[in-house]
């Protein structure tokens, strides 16, 4: 029987291109089963969402400076002078059909999307599975959040209303405090003084073109690789470092993402229908002479001014230059605090000297240390939240704002010691349960009368696929250390 058009066309394709190989080998891939899976996802199809949102706004937005004269259907703000880029979002918002929605759906999937990388990258931290092979994966994700972060303030600041224009003052002060180039940093981003006539059609070419090319680059690479390494997983029955056990990507995986994506779809669009965000009609346009009162950057970005907030009014003169310290100083920890959450993986394989492939994940209380850094690390960023809002939270809670500066100030040093010290008992306690959960099975609640008198609790055997999850692990060498003095006391009644 000859073959069909479609066929024939199929063996052409796979004649020249090999794609019958290629689908035969990974269209099969197995991905392994776990609901942590699924913050990698989150990011994903929040970004397919902005990119689908971003591309509808691109074709009514004018991301232009030059003044007009308003006169809409927000009757508040009729006759007022105010840049095309603001008149350019009013009418998305009131006079093109859907734009409200799709305004709301694009910056609520932008905070999404942050947060998943966030959370995603938290959950790899958490787990180890960053080691050897994937510390390069690990940098491709952190960068990505890195050019999340920047790409949210290019696009908060599109509308050039009083909120967004006050955050971007901020950033002109921040690069005016760089010694030296700080001049010349702030002129060449803005164009000419503050707040010149070029930033919104900068900050456009850099938001709609450059950064999103870099990300969807980024982010192609990064599943890239996570197919060439293949997937992490929990250790358990059956599973190896040389073997993934789950489902295979065609048919079982590819139905699930799919659904899974139109149900973020859907969760991400209820959010823009029901719940609103970022309304520049009611901050008004962006004049230089006016401040918003209660400006509060995105969350993500929130932390970065925590810092500049709570750091003191310092300054120093050298030859003849000032050095504005409350601000330079911020500026310089802020990217720290990043860098080290980026370059973690070679810093924990310098001083534990693991050099070995990893493919099973950690759980988090078998690596106390590491769970305790982290756990600290998202402390101190909280805790500078918090800082960042200072003017929100005494206002709300009736405090005064010098109270809760010197709070935060204090909290920055001493929350995150404190978090990792308990931290790391608490994965030590969690541990020694393990142990006694294998060594004597898990309670009953029976209460059992022995014959000689002594009433003990009843315990039930673990079944052997818990065992192997409390059991397949290095054990650290704290918890050792711990049992060695355990067990010198336990033989001669001394230490």
């Amino acid at each position: 029987m000859s073959a069909g058009r479609g066929e024939r066309l199929a063996d052409w394709f796979d004649g020249r291109l090999g794609i019958h190989t290629l689908g035969r080998k990974y269209l099969r891939k197995v991905f392994p089963d776990h609901w942590s899976f699924l913050l990698g996802e989150i990011c994903l199809y929040s970004f397919v969402v902005l990119v689908l949102t971003g591309v509808y706004l691109t074709l009514f937005f004018h991301p232009s400076m030059n003044e007009v004269t308003y006169q809409g259907s927000y009757v508040p703000l009729n006759g007022v002078r105010m840049s095309e880029a603001y008149a350019s979002t009013l009418d998305i918002s009131f006079d093109v059909r859907g734009g409200l929605l799709i305004r709301q759906l694009h910056h609520w999937a932008a905070l999404v999307f942050v947060a998943g990388m966030l959370t995603h990258m938290m959950r790899h931290f958490f787990t180890g599975s960053f080691r050897k092979p994937r510390e390069v994966n690990w940098l491709f994700g952190w960068l990505l959040l890195l050019l999340g972060l920047f790409e949210g303030l290019f696009g908060y600041s599109l509308p050039d209303d009083l909120l967004s224009g006050t955050g971007l003052r901020f950033v002109h002060g921040a690069l005016l405090s760089v010694p030296i180039v700080g001049t010349y940093l702030a002129m060449f981003l803005f164009g000419g003084e503050f707040p010149g006539d070029d930033i919104v059609a900068r900050f456009y070419s850099l938001h709609v073109l450059l950064i999103p090319g870099v990300m969807a680059a980024l982010i192609v690479v990064h599943v890239l690789l996570v197919v060439y390494h293949k997937h992490t997983q929990f250790a358990g029955p059956g599973r190896t470092e040389r073997n993934v056990v789950g489902s295979p990507f065609m048919p079982v995986y590819l139905a699930k993402a799919g659904g899974f994506f139109f149900l973020v779809f859907g969760v991400l669009a209820l959010m823009a229908a029901v719940a609103t965000i970022n309304p520049v009609w009611s901050y008004g346009p962006y004049r230089a002479d006016q401040v918003s009162t209660g400006a509060q950057p995105d969350w993500y970005l929130g932390f970065a001014e925590g810092l500049v907030r709570i750091m003191p009014g310092w300054e120093i003169t050298l030859w003849g230059h000032t050095l504005v310290l409350g601000v330079l100083i911020p500026i310089v920890v802020f990217p720290l605090l990043l860098v080290f959450i980026g370059v973690y993986p070679f810093l924990e394989a310098r001083f534990t000297g693991d050099r070995d492939e990893h493919h099973l994940l950690d759980r988090p209380r078998n690596r106390p240390v590491r769970t305790a850094i982290g756990a600290a690390w998202i402390s101190l960023y909280l805790v500078l939240l918090a800082g960042g809002g200072n003017d929100i939270v005494a206002t709300r809670f009736h405090l005064s704002i010098n109270t809760v500066t010197w709070a935060v100030r204090i909290g920055m040093f001493l929350v995150p010691a404190v978090v990792f010290v308990v931290t790391r008992r608490i994965c030590l306690g969690l541990q020694l349960r393990d142990k006694e959960l294998v060594a004597h099975g898990r309670e009953t609640g029976v209460i059992k009368r022995l014959p000689h008198g002594e009433y003990v609790e009843v315990h039930e055997p673990l079944d052997r696929a818990r065992l192997h999850t409390l059991t397949a692990h290095e054990r650290p060498g704290e918890l050792v250390g711990h049992e060695r003095r355990r067990r010198a006391v336990d033989g001669s009644g001394q230490e």
